[in-house]
C-alpha cells in the first residue's frame, strides 16, 4: 500500500459542487488501495475578503498587528477542510478536518511568512491507518508562542510537499487549474505540450523565472526531502487522461531535453545607473541599499563608461518595487555618487531552462542566433547551469517565445 499525499487549491474547491468532485477524487485514490491525506486551500476568494476585512477592521492602519491577520485569514482553510470531510464522509470515505495547531505544525514565529520547524507524523499516521483520510489546512502552522502562523500566498503547496515529507508518502499530488507542466505559455504559443516528467533542479528555475504551476519554496523542499511532486488538473478524472507531470530526480528521465522549457516574467523593471566612479566598494553600497530595503534585485551587468575612470551598472528589480527602488537611490545620490539615472518598466524576462545544458556545447548560441534573426535585442543577460535569462522589450514577448520553442526543438512533442 502506497501512502499519497493531495493537495486542492482554491478554485479546485471553489463550491461545495467542486469539492464533491474532489472527494470522489480522493475517494478513488482510496479505492485504489492508497493510504491519502489531503491539503486544501480556502475556497477562491476567501482569502482576498478576510484580508479585505482585517484592513476595513483596523481602520486601514498600514501597520495591523500581522498575529491578528493571521489569526483572521488562516480561517478560510479551516471552512474548506470542514466542508471537505463533510463532502467525503457523504460518499463513504471517513474524514476528519485537522488545523495546523492540531497536529501540530510546529513553525517560526514570522507571522505572514513563517517557515516550519517541525511536524510530529503520529497522530496523522494513526488516522490513516484506521482508514480516515486526514483533511489538512494549508498554508498555516503554529508558532513557539501558540499563535497561528501563515506562510505566505501559495503556502498550500509547502504545506502539502512538508506533510508528505513527515509522513513519508511516495507521492504528493499537486491538483490545480491546469493539466501538467508546459513546455511554454500554450496561451501563447499553440505548439506548446505537457511534459511526461520534468526534475526538481529545472522545475525550481522555472517556477522562480516565471511558471505559475509551483510555489518555488514547494519544490525546494521536494526536492530537499526527494519528495516527487505530480502536477495534474482537478477538474479531470483520475486516469490515462489525467497523468499530469510528475516532477522528480533526474535520474527518473531517461533521455533529458537540452532545453526543457521556456519562461517568461512581465513583473520586471530595468534600472541604469550613469557615470559611477570606477572603484571598489561602490556595488557593495548600492546593493547594500538595495538589502536593507528588502529590494530583490536580479540580473546585474557592470558596463564600461566612456570615461577611463568611470563605469555603468545595470540591474533589474520587480516592477511592483521599481518606484521604492528609485526613491532609495535618489536619496542616497551624494553616497553611490552616480551621474545620472534611468529606468524601463516596458521589458521582460525570458528564460531557457534545461538539465542538457550541462553537456550540450551552443545553447547560448542558438539563443542568440534565433532572437537576432528575429530583430529581438538583447538588453541583460544572466546564466546559471542549467538556465540562460535575457531581458528584452516587452512588445517582443510572444515572437520571442514562439522562436525560441522552434529553435531548441520543441514544437514537436517527444515520441
Amino acid at each position: 500500500m502506497s501512502r499519497v499525499v493531495m493537495k486542492f487549491g482554491g478554485t479546485s474547491v471553489g463550491s461545495i459542487e467542486r469539492m464533491r468532485h474532489v472527494a470522489g477524487l480522493v475517494r478513488a485514490e482510496r479505492q485504489a488501495g492508497h493510504e491519502v491525506a489531503v491539503l486544501v486551500s480556502a475556497m477562491a476568494g476567501d482569502t482576498d475578503r478576510l484580508a479585505a476585512l482585517v484592513k476595513e477592521a483596523s481602520g486601514r492602519n498600514p501597520n495591523v498587528p500581522l498575529r491578528e491577520y493571521d489569526a483572521v485569514v488562516s480561517s478560510g482553510e479551516q471552512i474548506s477542510a470542514g466542508l471537505l470531510a463533510l463532502c467525503l464522509s457523504a460518499i463513504g470515505a471517513p474524514a476528519r478536518s485537522w488545523t495546523g495547531w492540531q497536529i501540530p505544525i510546529h513553525t517560526t514565529g514570522v507571522h505572514g511568512k513563517a517557515r516550519f520547524t517541525d511536524i510530529p507524523a503520529s497522530d496523522l499516521l494513526g488516522a490513516m491507518a484506521k482508514g480516515e483520510v486526514p483533511v489538512i489546512t494549508g498554508f498555516q502552522g503554529v508558532g513557539p508562542d501558540g499563535a497561528v502562523t501563515t506562510l505566505g500566498r501559495g503556502g498550500t503547496d509547502t504545506s502539502a510537499v512538508a506533510i508528505a515529507a513527515a509522513i513519508k508518502a511516495d507521492r504528493c499530488d499537486i491538483y490545480t487549474d491546469v493539466d501538467g507542466v508546459y513546455t511554454t505559455d500554450p496561451r501563447i504559443v499553440q505548439k506548446a505540450h505537457k511534459l511526461e516528467k520534468i526534475s526538481y533542479e529545472e522545475m525550481l528555475e522555472m517556477a522562480s523565472l516565471g511558471a505559475k504551476v509551483l510555489q518555488t519554496r514547494s519544490v525546494e523542499m521536494a526536492m530537499i526531502h526527494r519528495v516527487p511532486l505530480r502536477v495534474l488538473s482537478s477538474f479531470k478524472g483520475l486516469g490515462a487522461g489525467n497523468g499530469g507531470t510528475l516532477v522528480c530526480d533526474e535520474d527518473e528521465i531517461v533521455e533529458t531535453q537540452v532545453v526543457s522549457g521556456i519562461t517568461y516574467s512581465r513583473d520586471e523593471a530595468r534600472v541604469n545607473l550613469l557615470q559611477l566612479e570606477d572603484q571598489p566598494g561602490v556595488a557593495s553600497v548600492i546593493f547594500g541599499l538595495m538589502a536593507d530595503a528588502n529590494i530583490n534585485v536580479d540580473m546585474i551587468v557592470q558596463n564600461v563608461s566612456r570615461s577611463a575612470t568611470q563605469t555603468n551598472m545595470t540591474f533589474t528589480v520587480p516592477e511592483s518595487e521599481l518606484k521604492k527602488t528609485l526613491s532609495v537611490l535618489t536619496g542616497n545620490k551624494a553616497k553611490i555618487g552616480y551621474g545620472d539615472l534611468s529606468s524601463d518598466s516596458n521589458v521582460v524576462k525570458v528564460s531557457v531552462v534545461g538539465v542538457g545544458m550541462r553537456s550540450h556545447a551552443g545553447t547560448a548560441k542558438t539563443m542568440f542566433q534565433a532572437l537576432a534573426g528575429k530583430g529581438i535585442n538583447i538588453q541583460v543577460i544572466a546564466t546559471s547551469e542549467i538556465k540562460i535569462s535575457v531581458l528584452i522589450d516587452e512588445e517582443y514577448t510572444e515572437l520571442a517565445l514562439r522562436t525560441l520553442h522552434t529553435a531548441y526543438g520543441l514544437d514537436a512533442p517527444p515520441e
